[in-house]
Parts: C-alpha cells; sequence; structure tokens
C-alpha cells in the first residue's frame, strides 16, 4: 500500500495505534473543549460562583469587580483552549502557565487547597501535552 497521497496532517494506521499518539489526542481534547467551556461560564456562573474563587488581594489589584475580573478570566481561557486546538505545543505551555496563576492565586484563598492541588494534576498533565506535541504536533516552520 502507497502512502504518497498520506499528509504529515493525516497519521497512519501505525501512529493510530500509538499509545503515546492515543495520550497526545486524549490530553489535546480535554485541553481544548475544558478551557472553552470554563471559560464560556465565566460569563453564564452556571458551574459554580466564579468570583468566590478570585483571591481577596487580586480582586484588590484589578480593575472592577470579581465578576469584570471573571470576563477577562474567561476570553483568557476560550484563547487558550483555541491555541491548545491549533499550536498544542505552545497552546499546552499557555495553560500550564495559567494553571500555576490560578494555584498560586487558591494557595492564598484559605480552604482551596484540594482545588489547587487538582490544578497542580492538570498543569503537570499540560506539561506532558506540550512535551508529546514536539513530536505528535510539531512546529511547523516556514522554509
Amino acid at each position: 500500500m502507497s502512502t504518497e497521497g498520506r499528509t504529515a496532517r493525516t497519521p497512519s494506521r501505525e501512529t493510530l495505534s500509538d499509545p503515546a499518539y492515543q495520550a497526545f489526542l486524549v490530553l489535546r481534547t480535554v485541553f481544548t473543549v475544558a478551557p472553552i467551556v470554563f471559560g464560556l461560564d465565566k460569563f453564564a456562573n452556571l458551574l459554580t460562583d466564579w468570583p468566590g474563587y478570585l483571591a481577596p488581594w487580586i480582586n484588590d489589584i484589578v480593575p472592577g469587580s470579581g465578576q469584570d475580573a471573571m470576563y477577562v478570566i474567561g476570553v483568557i481561557e476560550i484563547v487558550a483552549g483555541i491555541a491548545v486546538a491549533l499550536i498544542p505545543r505552545y497552546g499546552a505551555l499557555l495553560v500550564a502557565a495559567w494553571l500555576a496563576g490560578i494555584i498560586v492565586n487558591l494557595l492564598t484563598l484559605s480552604g482551596f487547597y484540594d482545588v489547587a492541588l487538582r490544578d497542580f494534576g492538570l498543569l503537570v498533565a499540560a506539561l506532558a501535552l506540550a512535551r508529546l506535541a514536539t513530536k505528535y504536533a510539531p512546529a511547523r516552520h516556514s522554509s
């Protein structure tokens, strides 16, 4: 069987059965969908009252109300999800950095240490996605 018609964007049958590639697809999907969904919810507050997760010291330095900050945060999360979809190698690093900021916020907000620990696990998973993307979605350079 010839692979001449196969492009770099079409994975081979062998690649599709590779557990590392499957892990890449799962992580890429989750880190695309979750930030977009949570970002959109910052505008609706259906899942939770998001301003309640904002540390007072951060609320004091951002202009406007806590909900105004959540609108900006929502946009950033949506952009991060789109970045993972389009350029997972760098989008995953953006998500990891964002999660680091969330962790700092939560560690300075009493009572959310369990959520900070969960977000640390997500940060590690985002870093794993960035590493897997170096193999399965390498950066395209024009030569």
